[in-house]
């Protein structure tokens, strides 16, 4: 059976594995998000050690952002203009492919787990839906038409305007670059900056989450008024609060007061928004989907 590698690069760790899908990942490490140089240098290391022991096909990257994933740029596979100290403009792609000499896939960490998602888990089938991730930062990718979203460079979900209530919520918001845009409302740092506590803290009564819930809800309207998605697949660590799924479908048909007429969105919004089929594996797998994608 073909091996692949994949790498998980978050804005906190690398994720390394091995394998070919869900049911078969052999191996795996850990370790922080550090310089280009350690992180990029610890990865290669592992993948060295792993080929020597059974050949791999391929190596698939699926990377925090922003990123160039263009194949005919002249900066393709480089992180760009990311706020992450060391990483603005940091050439992922070309360090990898000198050192381990296979086919480097690359993509956003959201398209990869989406791609993943389409070929293992809750996107299965479909061939136009989101995958979002809420966690440190909000992004977003998915495929339309069977086709990952690409175009001026990868779209950037959690930089939409969303309206902010400054009565109700007069936080000024996380994100460095427009303050209150999406992701600067929602992300984890933001729930723990605004209400002084870490969301995994927080009880499910508290007021956060319905705050939460309406501010996701105007982001997957606004997607799905654009996108007509099939589903919307939502992960993260602010997403393993499950209780935040049904305040978000409910928020979702009070915003959309019966204008789009499928029952997707009526009686069967709990199949509509869901969490990932693949887990918390959504990201690994899908740098392992784009190492499949790249051998192919």
């Amino acid at each position: 059976m073909d091996l692949y590698g994949g790498i998980e690069a978050g804005g906190t760790k690398f994720v390394c594995a091995v394998g070919s899908g869900p049911d078969d990942l052999r191996d795996e490490i850990r370790f922080p998000t550090s310089t280009p140089a350690e992180a990029l240098g610890k990865a290669i290391a592992y993948f060295r050690e792993q080929h020597a022991r059974h050949p791999l096909k391929a190596i698939g990257v699926a990377s925090f952002g922003p990123v160039d994933p263009n194949p005919a740029s002249p900066t393709f596979g480089y992180v760009t203009t990311t706020p992450k100290p060391h990483w603005a403009h940091a050439n992922v792609v070309g360090v990898l492919q000198e050192a381990l000499a296979v086919p480097i896939g690359f993509d956003t960490d959201v398209n990869g787990a989406a791609l993943g998602e389409h070929r293992w888990g809750a996107a299965q089938g479909l061939d136009t839906f989101v995958y979002l991730t809420v966690g440190t930062g909000l992004g977003g990718g998915g495929m339309v038409n069977g086709r990952l979203i690409h175009g001026l460079m990868h779209s950037e979900m959690g930089h939409m305007r969303v309206p902010h209530d400054r009565e109700r919520d007069p936080y000024k918001g996380w994100c460095t670059y427009h303050g209150d845009c999406l992701e600067g409302l929602t992300c984890g740092p933001a729930i723990e900056d605004r209400w002084q506590i870490s969301a995994r803290d927080l009880a499910p009564g508290h007021p956060a989450w319905a705050l939460e819930a309406h501010y996701l809800a105007l982001g997957l309207v606004n997607i799905i008024t654009i996108l007509s998605p099939q589903r919307i697949i939502m992960g993260g660590g602010v997403m393993d609060q499950l209780h935040l799924f049904p305040l978000i479908r409910a928020e979702v048909q009070t915003l959309l007061n019966g204008y789009v007429q499928k029952p997707e969105l009526q009686e069967g919004i709990d199949h509509f928004i869901v969490p990932p089929g693949l887990g918390n594996r959504a990201g690994v797998l899908g740098a392992i989907a784009l190492a499949q994608a790249a051998a192919e």
